[in-house]
């Protein structure tokens, strides 16, 4: 081999698969039975594994909980966005994961009927959302509940789209979507303190 040709790629390990194996099937299975009835045994059975697999990789159901929720939200940097269009750039962000993301809909059902996954959710909207709410509004005190709520217009919609599939919901086309959500989040980040 010559000194100057690029090293070829390690092909994955088994252990790779057998991780993305086990974190689909508990997605799946979180998503389908809740965090209480989502057993260790039936996410190893969902993924054709031996549970003591998951353990080995996960420690326990806590622990696997929190990995196959882990979720970076890639939220747009405000600093690449105008001001006016911050509104819209986070509806056709958070639509776009919402489409793609089957995590998000799992974290979604979870978080609203039991603790680990409300705990999770709020996390995530401690760490991802409130950050950027701090850079864009104008008050930076009332960040805290101006991202609150924006949360609350885009868990709403992947509720009633994606979790609840109310058919009105599900039939407005995604630029509809933005057209109606994208104004009242602007106001929310970037309109003056109503009081």
């Amino acid at each position: 081999m010559n000194a100057n040709s690029p090293t070829p790629p390690a092909p994955p390990r088994r252990s790779d698969a057998t991780r993305t194996a086990i974190l689909d099937a508990a997605r799946e299975r979180f998503a389908a039975d809740g965090y209480e009835r989502a057993t260790i045994r039936a996410i190893a059975k969902h993924a054709n594994i031996d549970p003591s697999m998951v353990m080995r990789y996960y420690g326990n159901k806590e622990g696997l909980f929190a990995a196959a929720m882990a979720i970076d939200l890639k939220l747009p940097e405000p600093g690449a966005l105008s001001r006016e269009d911050i509104g819209r750039a986070l509806v056709t962000h958070f639509l776009g994961m919402w489409e793609e993301n089957e995590v998000l809909t799992a974290l979604l059902r979870v978080g609203a009927t039991n603790q680990a996954g409300a705990e999770r959710m709020q996390g995530i909207f401690a760490d991802q959302l409130l950050p950027l709410a701090r850079r864009v509004c104008p008050d930076p005190e009332q960040a805290p509940a101006r991202a609150a709520l924006v949360s609350s217009q885009l868990l709403g919609l992947a509720l009633t789209r994606y979790v609840l599939r109310f058919p009105p919901a599900v039939a407005l086309a995604p630029e509809e979507l933005v057209a109606w959500l994208a104004p009242t989040v602007q106001r929310y980040l970037t309109a003056p303190h109503p009081a």
